[in-house]
């Protein structure tokens, strides 16, 4: 497989993202201001570059008002994943928002040209197999429907509708552009949102800022210029299967530093997992009459 620009920007998202279970759980701000600062200072951070480099052109309306819809969308994203995270193991709220390969084959389906591949069914299935493995199967068996349960999953939802809304937008728009509008409007939603809450804006520990900056700057900026950028050449499914790779990368590192136990079974189920992304980018379409037949 040709390692062209996109296919290196979406490796270079998906390890940027990885990060950012660990350092929600770490717990040290609550998890919905956490995604307020995230949003807030790669804002910050973004917008004297585009403005003084002059790389921010206005969209048309139409396109403008897309953005801030994607900037409501992932911000929702990520204040409901925070709190899963910060509910559950960070593994396994990983494993359940990445469920939404699922929601964007479906929505593909019925909204978009671009109809997914067998190709893609295929790897979804033998991803989504391997993902299950990579937790265990006895997790679904006793499965628990609590908060942090339907936040994953509604986590996975949300982003599988960002996802191709903002195919569409990034088709007219330039992803900086993009992200100054969706990260300018993500900032003020769930800004007026902490505020109605009553949440916090102050009172952290250095190292709570420290990690608030962190997510910022590698979490946000580097990962979603990287993935938007990926997104913007590459077909929308094809994107979100390959970041169920992050499920694998985050249970690594919350073994390293979180203690959470990593098991063969899991380092099998992430194999699996890897294998079918994999067939999502073979371009030949796989069947069982092709693999049995003769030339």
């Amino acid at each position: 497989m040709k390692l062209t620009k996109p296919r290196l920007a979406l490796i270079c998202g998906i390890l940027c993202i990885s990060i950012f279970p660990i350092l929600v759980k770490l717990r040290l701000t609550p998890g919905l201001i956490s995604a307020f600062y995230r949003m807030f200072f790669a804002v910050m951070l973004l917008l004297p570059y585009v403005i003084f480099s002059g790389n921010f052109k206005l969209p048309k309306l139409k396109f403008a008002l897309l953005a801030v819809l994607c900037g409501v969308l992932f911000s929702s994203d990520v204040a409901v994943w925070n709190i899963a995270i910060q509910e559950s193991s960070a593994t396994q709220a990983s494993l359940l928002t990445n469920l939404s390969p699922v929601w964007v084959g479906v929505g593909s389906f019925f909204f978009l040209k671009a109809k997914p591949a067998t190709n893609f069914w295929i790897g979804t299935l033998v991803a989504l197999f391997g993902m299950v493995t990579l937790v265990g199967f006895e997790f679904f068996i006793d499965l628990n429907f609590d908060k942090a349960f339907l936040f994953a999953v509604l986590s996975g939802i949300l982003y599988s509708i960002y996802l191709l809304v903002s195919k569409n937008v990034l088709s007219e728009v330039d992803v900086l552009s993009f992200m100054t509008i969706s990260l300018f409007a993500s900032s003020i939603y769930l800004g007026i949102l902490c505020y109605a809450l009553g949440e916090p804006f102050t009172g952290f520990s250095n190292a709570g800022w420290f990690v608030l900056v962190l997510q910022a700057v590698i979490c946000q900026l580097c990962a979603w210029l990287s993935i938007s950028y990926a997104t913007q050449h590459m077909r929308a499914t094809r994107v979100s299967l390959s970041l169920l790779s992050q499920a694998v990368i985050t249970s690594i590192l919350a073994w390293l530093f979180l203690e959470e136990q990593i098991t063969l079974q899991m380092v099998f189920g992430g194999i699996i997992l890897l294998f079918g992304i994999r067939i999502t980018f073979y371009d030949k379409t796989i069947s069982l009459k092709g693999l049995f037949s003769k030339d």
